[in-house]
């Protein structure tokens, strides 16, 4: 059935409780659960991390403790109290609840075991294991479910695009995010890029650092601007694996991604054909290295690259550039949604400069169209974002 206001209002309370787990939960889902009864909120709940409790039951253990009852902890039957207490009541969680043993018990276990009436579910998980599973075996208990579906259950997958774009397509989630002029350019005729973008955009991206689990950006950039691509002025976890995409004369000893390896790994992915040598230097700095194969441009091909680093827990990637890497990766496809904060300075110049460089449309009615657009102004800056594709 229709979800109706009501339904719509605690979903979305569940939406952005499960935002409180965001950068700390990889591989595993955002996820956030509310449980309410006759209008009043029982208990609430997200999932914090691999390991901890997964958002119903966080949820439930969260209603049980407001009532005084013990929680059900681990190794423990859920109470006598908890039947009475979920007796008639909805849970709203953002993912279909998972019903295989992994780190913790399946959540539709419990759920069953707690007497819950309704779920309401943001979105089904893809992954081959649940994908539709854990629905039919609630409602073959006697539980009745019911699927978001719209503006609501767009957010729900969206919020969860890292997961599902690496289940369903086997690669990671790439925002592309650059800062740019008025006059649309990343840096000026000399090279110049610092700083484009106002102090609260970079205090923004550093969040965005913080959420993803790597940072990527090319050979050139590593070698021209010299970034440290860590986290800072943000809570932190861990920080991203830093990634740079190219030869390794992007990386020297000096090279602040090697200064601060004790701060949080770095990677070199180079070409398969790169002299051992070389490689072994790199690797005697404390950077991890790793090869794919060139294309017959010479360049690193793209998909290879976001594969390999799926294979090493990458779900969430954001791409920083430079605008040949990332117009590779651009043409090549990968890229599933775009950042850019329009700064509000003109340099002018010769260059082109733009934040794509590579083989484009010739005509503008072939010109790509973002989705669900978003404009929010960060400070001085506007901050224009969207997708390139539909949801996973």
């Amino acid at each position: 059935m229709p979800l109706d206001e009501r339904d719509a209002h605690y979903l979305e309370q569940a939406l952005e409780l499960a935002e409180q787990g965001r950068g700390c939960t990889s591989p595993n889902p955002l996820v956030g659960a509310v449980v309410v009864s006759e209008e009043r909120v029982l208990g609430q709940g997200y999932h914090a991390g691999p390991g901890r409790d997964h958002a119903e039951v966080a949820a439930l253990r969260d209603a049980l403790r407001r009532t005084g009852s013990s929680d059900g902890g681990e190794g423990e039957a859920w109470p006598a109290a908890a039947k009475d207490l979920f007796r008639g009541a909805t849970m709203y969680v953002t993912l279909e609840p998972c019903c295989t043993y992994g780190r913790t018990p399946p959540c539709t276990d419990a759920l069953i075991a707690v007497g819950i009436r309704r779920v309401v579910v943001g979105a089904v998980d893809p992954s081959p294991q649940v994908n539709g599973r854990g629905v039919k075996l609630l409602r073959d208990a006697g539980i009745e479910v019911d699927l978001a579906d719209g503006r609501l259950a767009l957010r729900a997958k969206r919020q969860n695009g890292g997961m599902r774009k690496a289940v369903t397509r086997g690669l990671p989630f790439v925002t592309y995010k650059y800062a740019m002029t008025l006059d649309g350019r990343v840096r000026t005729d000399s090279g110049d890029s610092r700083w484009i973008s106002s102090a609260e955009s970079r205090t923004l991206v550093h969040r965005w650092r913080a959420w993803s689990d790597a940072v990527v950006v090319g050979a050139g950039t590593a070698s021209v601007d010299d970034p440290g691509l860590i986290a800072r002025e943000v809570e932190c976890d861990k920080q991203p694996l830093r990634v740079v995409v190219g030869g390794c004369l992007g990386l020297s000893r000096t090279s602040n991604l090697v200064r601060t390896v004790d701060r949080g790994p770095v990677l070199l992915i180079c070409a398969a054909d790169t002299p051992v040598e070389r490689r072994a230097e790199v690797e005697s700095w404390g950077v991890e290295t790793a090869t794919v194969a060139r294309r017959a441009d010479g360049s690193l091909d793209p998909g290879d690259v976001c594969r390999y680093l799926l294979s090493q827990g990458v779900q969430w990637l954001l791409l920083e550039g430079g605008p040949r890497l990332a117009g590779g990766w651009w043409s090549a496809g990968m890229i599933d949604r775009l950042a850019a904060f329009v700064c509000p300075r003109v340099v002018s110049g010769l260059d082109n400069g733009a934040p794509l460089v590579g083989r484009g449309v010739l005509r503008m009615e072939e010109a790509a169209a973002l989705q669900e657009l978003e404009v929010v102004r960060i400070g001085p800056d506007v901050l224009v974002s969207g997708y390139t594709g539909e949801a996973f």
